[in-house]
């Protein structure tokens, strides 16, 4: 159940964050591996086993950093009157959201494969989903 909750959480925060930072390139952090003719299979880049934790600690707590900045600033991003004033916006929570990032120890990079890994892998979601409720306790 907790990763579930977790899962949809994540969820809504990689689509909000696609939609902020028009990333949706390198969001598609996957290889396309062609093993028959016939068939193609998509595996994600990381290997979540490998993950060091690390490198997950630093993703849940910036995670949980952006998370705060978008849902602080969402209301003002849909009050926006004019499609110059919202760009202007999510402009300006895309570049707080990258200096988090970064200041966490990650690249943005690294951000967006750890995040779009949660939403993937069951092991891993339920890895960091375990260590988003620590961090929330």
């Amino acid at each position: 159940m907790l990763f579930h909750t977790v899962r949809i959480y994540l969820l809504v925060i990689f689509f909000t964050f696609t939609l902020l930072t028009n990333a949706g390139a390198s969001l598609a952090e996957v290889s396309i591996q062609k093993t028959s003719p016939e068939t193609t299979q998509l595996r994600p880049l990381l290997d979540a086993t490998t993950i060091p934790a690390e490198k997950v600690n630093k993703f849940v707590q910036a995670y949980l950093q952006v998370w705060q900045l978008i849902s602080s600033r969402e209301g003002e991003l849909q009050a926006a009157e004019t499609e110059l004033q919202s760009l202007r916006i999510a402009q300006e929570i895309e570049t707080e959201a990258f200096a988090i990032i970064e200041k966490a120890g990650l690249t943005n990079q690294e951000y967006l494969q750890l995040l779009g890994l949660a939403n993937i892998d069951p092991e891993f979601g339920e890895r960091v989903a375990t260590q988003l409720q620590e961090a929330k306790d």
